[in-house]
C-alpha cells in the first residue's frame, strides 16, 4: 500500500499523520514567513550602510512578496500534480542560496534579486495550504488551517534575533542564522510527514492542466478579495512597523522590532482562534464585526501629529494631538487579533464552501494577498515622501477597507435578487 492510498480523506479522524502534518506545516510557514521578513529589520541597516533611499528601501520589501504572489497559483497546481509534502520540502531547500547570497551580496540589485528569490521559495506557502487542507479532517478544518496560518508569527522571529545577531556578529551572520532550522524542518517533513493524495490531474500531466482554466466560482472570488485585505495588509504592516516606528518615535532598531511584536503575535493567535471558532458555526457575520474593528483601530492610526488654535470667546484655544507609544501599541495588538480572526474564520469559510477547488480558490486568496502586500510598501512610501504625512499609509489601508466592505455590502444585497430569480424560474 502506497502512502498515497494510506493518508487520511477529509473528514476521517485525527491520526497520528494529520498531527504530523498539522505540527510540522506550521513550523515551515514560519520559517518561510521569518525569510521573507528579513528585510523589515537588515534592510534599516542595509538603507544606512549603502545609502538608498525610501522607495528603494520599499521596493526592497515588496520583491518576496510580489514574486510569492506570482508562484502562489503555479506552485499550488504543482502541489496536486506531484504532491504538497515534496512541495514544501523543495521550496524549503530554494531559500536556502538565497539566504546564502544575502549575506555575501554587496549592491542593492544583488539584495533586490535575492529577496525575489525568497519570493519564489516562500510560494510553499500555497503548496502548504492545499497540502494542509487535504489531511485535515473536516470538522477540525478550521483549527488546522488556524494553525498553519500562525506561522506569520515567524515574523517574531526576525523581530527578536535578527538585531541581537547582527548587533553581536554583524549583518552578513544574520541571514544564515535561519540556514540549519530550514534544513532540519525539510528533513522532518521527509522523514515523518505523509503525502497528501493526489488528485487525478487532466491530461497532459503538467502544471498548467492541473490548474482547471478559468476563476474560481464568483462566491469564491469575493471570499479571496476579502481575505487578500487581512492577508496583505498584516503582511506589509509586518514589513514596515520597524521602520515606522523608528522614524515616528525615535526608537532604537531592536526597541522597535520588540516593539513591532504586539502587532504580530495577537495576530498570529487570532488567526488560531478565528480558525476554531469558525469550526463551531458559520461566521460569515464575524466579517462586519472584524471589519468595523479593524476600521476604528485604522481611523485612529490615521491621525497625523497636529496643533491647532481656536479663537475663543474668552481667548485662544490651543488644542495638540500626538499618539502615545502606548496608544499606539495598544491599537496595533487590538488590530493584529481582530486581522488574524479574520484570515483564520475567511479561510475556514474557503475551505468549507471550496474545499474540492483549494487549488484555485486557497492560491488565489494568496496570489492576491501578496499582490496587495507587494504594493502596500509603496504607498507607504508615496504617503511618507509626497503627501509629507506619514501617517498616510493607515489612510490608504482605511480606504481599500472601505472598498471591501462595500463589496460585502453588495453581496448581501444581491442574495435576495439572486434568490427572487430562482423563485421566477
Amino acid at each position: 500500500m502506497t502512502s498515497a492510498e494510506k493518508a487520511p480523506v477529509v473528514g476521517q479522524q485525527v491520526d497520528y499523520r494529520s498531527l504530523v502534518v498539522v505540527l510540522l506545516s506550521p513550523l515551515a510557514f514560519a520559517l518561510v514567513f521569518a525569510s521573507w521578513t528579513i528585510f523589515a529589520v537588515l534592510g534599516i541597516e542595509l538603507k544606512l550602510a549603502l545609502g538608498f533611499g525610501e522607495v528603494q528601501f520599499a521596493v526592497l520589501l515588496a520583491m518576496p512578496m510580489f514574486t510569492g504572489a506570482l508562484s502562489a497559483l503555479p506552485l499550488a497546481a504543482l502541489a496536486r500534480l506531484v504532491g504538497g509534502r515534496r512541495v514544501m520540502i523543495g521550496c524549503l531547500l530554494l531559500i536556502c542560496p538565497f539566504l546564502w547570497a544575502i549575506a555575501h551580496s554587496n549592491d542593492y540589485w544583488e539584495f533586490l534579486l535575492a529577496g525575489a528569490g525568497l519570493g519564489v521559495g516562500a510560494g510553499s506557502l500555497a503548496a502548504g495550504l492545499v497540502y494542509v487542507a487535504a489531511l485535515c479532517p473536516r470538522r477540525h478544518a478550521g483549527l488546522a488551517l488556524g494553525l498553519y496560518g500562525a506561522g506569520m508569527l515567524g515574523a517574531g522571529l526576525t523581530y527578536f534575533l535578527l538585531p541581537l545577531i547582527s548587533q553581536a556578529y554583524g549583518w552578513p551572520m544574520a541571514p544564515k542564522l535561519y540556514l540549519l532550522p530550514i534544513a532540519l524542518v525539510a528533513l522532518l517533513l521527509w522523514v515523518f510527514a505523509e503525502e497528501s493524495p493526489r488528485q487525478p490531474a487532466a491530461p497532459g500531466g503538467n502544471v498548467a492542466a492541473a490548474l482547471p482554466g478559468g476563476l474560481p466560482p464568483p462566491a469564491a472570488c469575493r471570499l479571496a478579495l476579502y481575505y487578500s485585505f487581512f492577508y496583505g495588509a498584516f503582511v506589509a504592516l509586518a514589513l514596515w512597523l520597524p521602520a515606522y516606528l523608528m522614524a515616528q518615535y525615535r526608537l532604537t532598531l531592536m526597541e522597535a522590532a520588540l516593539w513591532a511584536l504586539v502587532f504580530t503575535l495577537p495576530g498570529g493567535l487570532g488567526q488560531i482562534l478565528g480558525g476554531a471558532l469558525a469550526d463551531r458555526r458559520d461566521f460569515r457575520d464575524l466579517r462586519w464585526w472584524v471589519s468595523a474593528c479593524v476600521m476604528a483601530c485604522l481611523f485612529l492610526l490615521s491621525y497625523p501629529d497636529f496643533s491647532m488654535q481656536i479663537h475663543g470667546v474668552h481667548g485662544d484655544l490651543a488644542l495638540e494631538f500626538s499618539m502615545p507609544l502606548a496608544g499606539f501599541a495598544v491599537l496595533l495588538a487590538v488590530m493584529g487579533l481582530a486581522m488574524g480572526i479574520g484570515k483564520g474564520s475567511l479561510m475556514c469559510l474557503i475551505h468549507r464552501d471550496h474545499g474540492d477547488d483549494m487549488v484555485r480558490s486557497g492560491g488565489l486568496a494568496l496570489a492576491l494577498g501578496g499582490l496587495f502586500a507587494a504594493a502596500l510598501p509603496l504607498m507607504f512610501v508615496l504617503g511618507n515622501e509626497w503627501i509629507g504625512v506619514r501617517t498616510a499609509g493607515f489612510m490608504f489601508l482605511y480606504a481599500a477597507l472601505a472598498v471591501c466592505m462595500l463589496v460585502m455590502l453588495w453581496e448581501v444585497g444581491s442574495r435576495p435578487r439572486a434568490r427572487r430569480l430562482r423563485e421566477g424560474d
